[in-house]
């Protein structure tokens, strides 16, 4: 009797169990809602037992009520209880809710869920290090009356620290789930605890204890379970599997009578891995049946097993078929075990996997990975205590310490708290400002330096925990009590001393204080002053002279490390300072947590293909263990890579995204905010592979065939193998009365092999079930769904039954290879052959089609002509004289397409002509295999062929290729998604082979390059050929003029065999060695040759070459050019001459020549960078001639000569002027006075570079009214007195000589109607300034005349109309008189004159002009002097010299 195992144990994806993070209080009451909402009532006596038990517990819980510590706890089972006991009544009825009680039920559960909160908020804030207390059963288990056959499951939640151990007992035996595989299920996941008995029968009645043990002690809860047996006729398979529950037909839930929710996820996501700062999704479709309109499932997401909420980190999302978290920026802080739960009603699903963060490079090769995990522990006016973990990449060298920045809530100024680095996890930052907030991160220092900031922490206000309290609790509705006493005097008292003064924490770089207030301190706030003083001394300091502190609490720094201390503290207010309290104990300074010892025996295990699953003992006497880091290296390469980044608490980790088939070793270290353990000792090394595990269930089972007292059944093999070969299958059947089927009999004792069996000795027209079950080396896989009802009757066809195991193979974007197994039954006479029939995946059932017109003899074949992309099915139909039979099973859908990575068979001939099929696949498992087969039938046997299978390749050897060899030859990658390839040998390629494998037998040396000849540096030759290969024997001769020369002074020989090249150098070429020159290769059997001839201008011209490079090594040595004169064309269209020396020093000087004429440089070249260079600005055709550059000192000289003449000086031009016209601004329009210009400006013109414009699209002709020119760096275009026909195009093309180059302007529309009407305004200026009055000359600037004589002045004015005249002296109009004469005669000329001038004409006289266009003033002064007054004043004066001579 083979037994069938249905035993189990569940784990999640990514991590194991053990892993899980503490279960927190909130988890526990989650899981108590949905226990209390999954569970189902059977009976009226098991709706009694429910609700006395949920009495008891509420019972319990009120009791528990008495205890101040356990108050919010008991609140919060109380109404749990109550909503157990509403749900148990409510499925009494078995009526469908009202609207009024879900309304009820949602509102409780909202409550609920908002106490779950708040519960989670209070717990984040405590150290739970400090929280040490017994196990507690929040929830007990139930007893449960059940039906036989039926599943039943027992719950618990438990509270504790440490995490309870929780152990099941039945009847105080403790139950063992290996002893009976697939009968018990013990699960312990988010705080519940599970007990799940399978198929209950009589001797499952039983007491059940549940026993919680930890350090604290032990403590245990009891429910019984009685099985009954159901009297009346069902059909057992609707009970659900798994949940304790009545027929279907009974079932109700909260949103009427219906069915169990089926909950499936699809496409989920897998072990993830991310780096900082990237962004990811994780995703997966769910699929629910029954489907209800306008109802939609409740999606929870979990890291760790706590809730996740949408924050900036994480957003999620729901489409109403795809659940999707995002990630906007990974940190550190998101890896960690990701379980989506979906809740549908009473049912609920979930399903998880891991997600690893990496750390993002960093900007400072070396430089520490960022911190994580940035918290606030504590709070107050005066400081906030912030800690961090540390990162598990240190870069390479020890990290020095943190340094800590916090940054004020609404700014973006971050600043540093301490000056120098912290290597302790905790740091009180002080130098805050009460009642802001704050936000802090975490920086890394190492020898290297300064790694990337941490993630921010969460904004934390700077208040005393009871104020923030105050703010944060609203106005209440409760009645509020005011209680009258006796008042202290408000006056003159001082404060007394505080009371219960310790050291809360001490670390090498701080120690923190606490303390109680005085109880008299009067009504007015107190302030507190911090004393210290070296231990045996009573030398008190005041530590806090400047500030008082506000807060009970102190943090001190600056204290020396390793001396002892005392504490105490005063109070003062306005009344004084008080006594101080108490002195503290003497405390030493430094750190009073230990860095934790290296874990220890570190045992790697298989788990899949690319992952491991490490454990190891936890380090002893470990304090305020924060968890373990864990390393993995490739077995000796000496590089270690971390595993995770942020640390696990658990004692065994899954380290994912490993190389298959590569070994690996381990080492962990632990972690505290002391700093990181030494690594643990190095693990052994393991192989990564799979872990061999039963198959999956087979699938689609079928009748193939039926007799009056036998069947024959068909199924597809499991979908997983399980990392081992299918060894057999074993199939199980049963009656099925009256639609109540029987007991599961076994049809075969031995496995069979194939996915067909026919079961004999049924009993005829009985309809039966069946389910088949996969074995593989590691057992017995789970059965398979069972089957539908078959009824066995004789089937009287004579046509052949349907082929069945219907596979395909080798499938690529356009063809496949489908193959199948003939049927069982082949009919009244034998199969004479197959049709084959396709259709694509969604097409209709009467658009199949026959491939083959004629049946194929072969039980395969190779579909072609497919079309890209495209889902197809195939059947198959046998044949026989008779007839065709009924088609099979259909194969696929399989969509033709070429996969990525996809490798083909290729035939190989190695040297010694050995003809070889050579396969080779990167996808395969560790259980992998290659299979060969010749036409589809294997060639396992064949005297032939011999197989060799190494790694991943595989190669197939003929050992005498023949005509019997002919045929299609395939290969099968085992354990795989159907990877294959297969390579066809007919005729043709037959002949191909063998006269390839000839060749291979009698082989030549093959040579990458013949016999060549070059020249060396120093003038050496140099004889090389390159022969594909060379073994260790290779052999050469070398022959001159057939003889052999062999190595001496004047030859010299050389050989390398890795690379193939086969040297012989000669130091100078002479007359004598004019000939032939042959290189004789031989290595092994295998040979060849390579002759060059060095005779008559050939040799003359290779010694000419060889006496050059002389000479040119003899130039080097001394100052010389590695590169010679050269120019170039710079941005600014200027000419740069350069060129690149070596082998220079101090003393090398550099002269310039241009015609044989030195150039005089202003600068001195210092040949810092090897470049000279001369720099000729806007050049022209002066600048042609022949330029040389010397270089000169002790050691020789070299000169470089460039010519820019003729062609040369053209070639130079023509850059140049592509250079000005690329430089050519856009071109614009500017109005003057004789019509519009065009115009462009270039950095400088020169007449090499033709300018032509056009209108249009057609050449301007150019007149007097059109015409264009250059004015300095201006090119223009003139249109005088513009018309319309002016409008439109214009282009100015700038031609270098070989190219065009383009400016475009458009003369037309607004463009030229502003032009125009601004030409007409300068037109018209101009002519008023062209026509305006103006004075021409005559006129002097000043008039120095003598008394009595006459004045005559005349002037010449112009004007158009002759302009208006009048005169003016100081300023005031003067008429004509007698004694000045003013005439004005043809418009053209004035006249002035004064007869008999006298002192009183003396003045400023003017002439003013004027007609309609303007006006214009000429000014003169007239000065008149007296002779005799003249004289004295000339005397006077050279008396005054006379006497300063004196």
């Amino acid at each position: 009797m083979v037994p069938i195992f249905s035993g189990r144990q569940k784990h999640v994806s990514g991590i194991t169990d053990t892993e899980e993070e503490r279960i927190k209080e909130a988890a526990a009451y989650i899981a108590q809602r949905n226990l209390l909402a999954t569970e189902e009532g059977i009976t009226t006596s098991k709706q009694s037992t429910a609700s006395k038990q949920s009495t008891a517990s509420k019972q319990s819980m009120t009791s528990k009520q008495s205890t101040a510590s356990r108050q919010s706890m008991a609140s919060k089972q109380s109404v749990v209880s109550k909503q157990a006991t509403s749900t148990l009544q409510q499925e009494e009825t078995f009526e469908k809710k009202s609207r009024k009680v879900a309304i009820r039920e949602k509102a409780e559960r909202l409550s609920l869920r908002k106490t779950l909160e708040e519960t989670e908020a209070y717990h984040a804030k405590l150290n739970e290090d400090h929280l040490l207390h017994a196990p507690e059963f929040i929830i007990k288990p139930r007893s449960h009356t059940v039906w036989e056959k039926e599943n039943v499951k027992l719950h618990c939640s438990i509270a504790g620290w440490p995490e309870p151990r929780v152990t099941w007992y039945k009847n105080q035996v403790p139950i063992n789930v290996h002893a009976n595989p697939g009968k018990y299920i013990i699960e312990s996941r988010y705080g519940m605890h599970t007990l799940e008995i399978n198929a209950c029968d009589f001797e499952d009645t039983a007491q059940y204890r549940a026993s919680a043990m930890n350090v604290k002690g032990e403590l245990s809860a009891y429910a019984s379970v009685v099985v009954k047996r159901y009297k009346g006729e069902f059909d057992e398979t609707r009970f659900h599997a798994g949940v304790s529950t009545m027929p279907l037909s009974f079932a109700v839930t909260p949103y009427g009578y219906a069915s169990k929710f089926e909950i499936h996820f699809d496409d989920k996501f897998d072990v993830s891995f991310g780096r900082e700062g990237e962004t990811m999704s994780l995703g997966c479709r769910v699929v629910i049946t029954p489907e209800i309109k306008h109802f939609q499932p409740e999606i929870q997401w979990y890291r760790n097993g706590v809730p996740l909420s949408p924050s900036k980190w994480v957003q999620t999302l729901w489409s109403g078929e795809r659940a999707t978290l995002t990630f906007s920026h990974l940190n550190k802080e998101d890896e960690g075990l990701y379980t989506i739960r979906v809740r549908m009603g009473e049912y609920y699903e979930q399903y998880s996997a891991y997600v690893f963060v990496r750390d993002a490079d960093a900007e400072i090769e070396g430089a520490p990975a960022a911190p994580l995990d940035v918290k606030c522990l504590e709070a107050n006016k005066d400081y906030i205590i912030i800690s961090w973990k540390q990162p598990a990449v240190d870069g390479g060298s020890p990290i020095l310490g943190y340094f800590i920045d916090k940054c004020e809530v609404g700014t973006d100024n971050w600043s540093q708290c301490n000056d120098t680095p912290v290597k302790f996890a905790r740091f009180p930052v002080t130098g805050l400002i009460e009642g802001r907030s704050y936000i802090f991160r975490v920086r890394a220092v190492n020898k290297t330096g300064i790694g990337f900031p941490s993630r921010v922490s969460e904004p934390v206000a700077a208040l005393d925990p009871a104020e923030k309290a105050r703010l944060k609790s609203p106005l209440s509705t409760l009645d509020w009590t005011i209680i009258v006493t006796e008042e202290e005097p408000s006056e003159g008292i001082v404060p007394g001393p505080p009371t219960d003064l310790s050291v809360t924490e001490a670390t090498r770089s701080y120690v923190v204080l606490s303390w109680k207030p005085p109880r008299q301190r009067g009504h007015e706030g107190i302030m507190y002053f911090v004393e210290k003083c070296e231990a045996g001394t009573e030398n008190w300091q005041r530590v806090n002279t400047e500030l008082p502190v506000k807060s009970p609490r102190f943090a001190l720094f600056d204290l020396a490390e390793g001396k002892s201390y005392c504490f105490r503290v005063r109070c003062s207010n306005s009344a004084g300072v008080g006594e101080p309290s108490d002195a503290t104990e003497v405390t030493v300074v430094g750190d009073k947590l230990d860095i934790p010892k290296a874990p220890g025996k570190i045992i790697p295990s298989r788990n899949t293909d690319t992952s491991v699953v490490v454990s190891w003992e936890e380090s002893t006497d470990a304090k305020e263990l924060v968890g373990y880091y864990i390393e993995a290296s490739v077995a000796g390469s000496g590089k270690w890579e971390p595993c995770n980044n942020n640390p696990v608490k658990a004692h065994g980790f899954t380290c994912h995204g490993l190389v298959t088939g590569q070994s690996y070793i381990f080492r962990v270290r632990a972690v505290n905010a002391a700093g990181l353990s030494e690594y643990s000792q190095d693990s052994e090394a393991i192989e990564v592979k799979a872990a061999i595990a039963p198959p999956s269930p087979p699938h689609d089972i079928t009748c193939l065939e039926s007799f009056r007292d036998s069947m024959v059944l068909g199924w597809k093999q499991p979908d997983k193998i399980g990392g081992a070969e299918i060894t057999g299958y074993y199939v199980n059947y049963r009656e099925v009365i009256d639609g109540v089927p029987g007991k599961w009999r076994e049809a075969n004792i031995k496995a069979v092999s194939e996915e067909a069996y026919k079961i004999s000795n049924l009993k005829e027209n009985m309809v039966y079930q069946f389910q088949v079950a996969a074995m593989n080396m590691a057992g017995l896989g789970a059965p398979s769904a069972v089957s539908e009802c078959f009824k066995c009757e004789e089937w009287t066809i004579a046509v052949p039954g349907p082929p069945h195991s219907l596979k395909c193979s080798e499938v690529r974007k356009d063809s496949l290879v489908l193959q199948w197994k003939p049927p069982v039954h082949s009919g009244r006479t034998p199969v004479t052959g197959y049709f084959v029939d396709l259709k694509e995946a969604k097409a209709k059932e009467d658009q199949w089609r026959g491939l083959n017109e004629a049946a194929i003899k072969n039980v395969y074949l190779k579909v072609r002509g497919l079309k890209e992309g495209v889902s197809y099915v195939f059947r198959v139909r046998a044949i026989n004289q008779a007839g065709v039979g009924k088609p099979s099973d259909l194969a696929g859908p399989v969509v033709a397409e070429t996969r990525p990575g996809t490798k083909e068979v290729v035939v190989n001939v190695d040297d010694d002509g050995v003809i070889s099929l050579n396969f080779e696949c990167d996808q395969m498992t560790p259980k992998s295999e290659f299979t060969w087969s010749k036409d589809y039938v294997s060639t396992e046997d064949s005297p032939r062929l011999e197989v060799e299978s190494k790694g991943n390749k595989t190669k197939m050897t003929f050992k005498d290729l023949g005509m019997d060899d002919l045929g299609l030859y395939s290969c099968d990658v085992t354990d795989t998604d159907g990877i294959a390839s297969s390579y066809l040998i007919d005729e043709e390629e037959l002949k191909r082979l063998l006269a390839l494998s000839h060749e291979h037998k009698f082989p030549t040396v093959p040579v990458k390059s013949e016999l060549a000849v070059e020249i060396l540096e120093k003038g050496q030759v140099r004889f090389w050929m390159q022969a594909e290969k060379l073994s260790g024997n290779a052999k050469v001769n070398y022959i001159f003029n057939e003889k052999e020369i062999f190595e001496g002074p004047k030859y010299k020989m050389h050989i390398d065999r890795n690379t193939g090249i086969i040297e012989m150098f000669m130091e100078k070429l002479q007359d004598e060695d004019e000939g032939t020159y042959t290189f004789q290769l031989q290595d092994g059997k295998a040979t060849n040759h390579s002759t060059v001839v060095l005779i008559g201008d050939v040799f003359k011209k290779l010694q000419k070459e060889a006496e050059f490079q002389r000479q040119e090594w003899i130039r080097k040595q001394g100052p010389h050019f590695a590169e010679y004169l050269s120019w170039e064309v710079t941005g600014e269209c200027n000419v740069l001459l350069k060129c690149k020396v070596a082998n220079i020093k101090k003393e090398t000087h550099i002269v310039w020549y241009k015609d044989e004429r030195e150039i005089s440089v202003d600068e001195k070249h210092d040949f810092k960078d090897g470049i000279c260079t001369l720099l000729i600005t806007e050049f022209s055709k002066k600048d042609a001639g022949i330029y040389e550059v010397i270089l000169k000192d002790d050691r020789g000289k070299d000169k470089s000569r460039l010519k820019l003449v003729d062609e040369a000086f053209k070639e130079l031009m023509t850059e140049v002027c592509k250079k000005i016209a690329l430089s050519a601004t856009d071109l614009k329009i500017q109005s003057t006075a004789e019509g519009i210009r065009l115009y462009s400006f270039v950095t400088y013109y020169v007449e090499d570079l033709k300018v032509n414009w056009s209108h249009n699209g057609a050449a301007i002709r150019y007149s007097d009214r059109v015409k264009t020119g250059v004015t300095g760096e201006q090119i223009w275009l003139q249109i005088n007195e513009p018309t319309p026909n002016d409008k439109g195009k214009y282009v100015m093309e700038l031609f270098d000589g070989k190219t065009g180059h383009q400016k475009t302007v458009d003369l037309s529309g607004q463009a030229y109607e502003e032009a125009y009407a601004e030409f007409q305004r300068l037109k018209q200026a101009a002519i008023a300034e062209k026509n305006r009055a103006r004075v021409l000359g005559g006129l002097p600037d000043v008039v120095t005349i003598q008394e009595g004589k006459a004045l005559n002045l005349t002037c010449n004015v112009w004007g158009d109309p002759p302009p208006e005249v009048s005169w003016l002296k100081n300023e005031k109009a003067l008429a004509s008189d007698d004694h000045c004469n003013l005439k004005f005669e043809a418009g053209k000329t004035a006249y002035f004159t004064i007869n008999g001038v006298s002192t009183a004409d003396s003045g400023k006289y003017g002439l003013v002009v004027k007609n309609k266009y303007g006006s214009e003033t000429s000014d003169f002064t007239v000065s008149v002097f007296i002779p005799e007054e003249e004289a004295r004043m000339a005397a006077l004066e050279a008396q005054k010299g006379g006497k300063k001579a004196k």
